[in-house]
């Protein structure tokens, strides 16, 4: 994915952004020239990165589970696959629903999305409720009891920015990337967007050093 940053060569539309995103006018020297080359490259790269598609940066295959999975199935598979949520889909594999771990812990009876907890808070939370329970209640109850229905999902041709409006606009933390009959292909959290935009942020500053050294 780096490659196509390495790419990004300047079009005269990205040294036109640069020279107006200075607001300025000058004697064009040297140092301005480098100033000039350097903004147009960063700006080449923002129109590289705009094209990234879903499929690009999307996580699969998604490990899914069925309505009838127990919860304790479920959490088992969370833990070992270190997933913090889990699709769940019928026999067509269309989805139905998402469980996370904030599903887990209100099931638990904690307050995990209480606005004034912190994470310390919603820790202690949990182990003043294990402490009384030997257990997890409904250890067995199907994960269709507790999921969420209503899911944020993507289509295979949208970009990353299309990604970022839903995060955004719905304030979750993972899209699912489904076809128009909710097939499940695939999965983006906000850590895959991080990691993304890592990967961009220090191509696009190693090309900009090459630009002025």
């Amino acid at each position: 994915m780096s490659r196509d940053t390495e790419t990004a060569k300047p079009r005269r539309e990205d040294y036109q952004r640069a020279l107006s995103s200075m607001n300025t006018f000058m004697d064009i020297e040297v140092n301005d020239l480098m100033m000039l080359a350097d903004r147009a490259q960063q700006f080449a790269v923002r129109r590289v990165t705009a094209s990234i598609g879903v499929t690009q940066i999307m996580s699969k295959p998604v490990t899914v589970v069925s309505p009838q999975t127990t919860m304790s199935a479920a959490a088992h598979l969370m833990v070992e696959g270190r997933i913090s949520g889990l699709p769940v889909v019928d026999d067509a594999n269309r989805l139905l629903g998402i469980i996370t771990e904030a599903d887990f812990l209100r099931a638990l009876g904690v307050p995990a999305h209480h606005p004034t907890h912190s994470i310390w808070q919603t820790l202690e939370s949990m182990f003043s409720h294990l402490a009384h329970h030997a257990g997890m209640e409904g250890p067995n109850d199907p994960v269709a009891e507790h999921m969420v229905r209503e899911v944020i999902c993507v289509g295979e041709e949208q970009d990353v920015h299309d990604v970022l409006d839903a995060m955004k606009r719905h304030r979750v933390k993972r899209v699912l990337v489904c076809d128009n009959e909710r097939h499940v292909s695939g999965v983006i959290t906000r850590s895959d967007l991080v990691r993304i935009f890592f990967d961009r942020y220090t191509q696009g500053s190693a090309l900009s050093a090459q630009v002025s050294g």
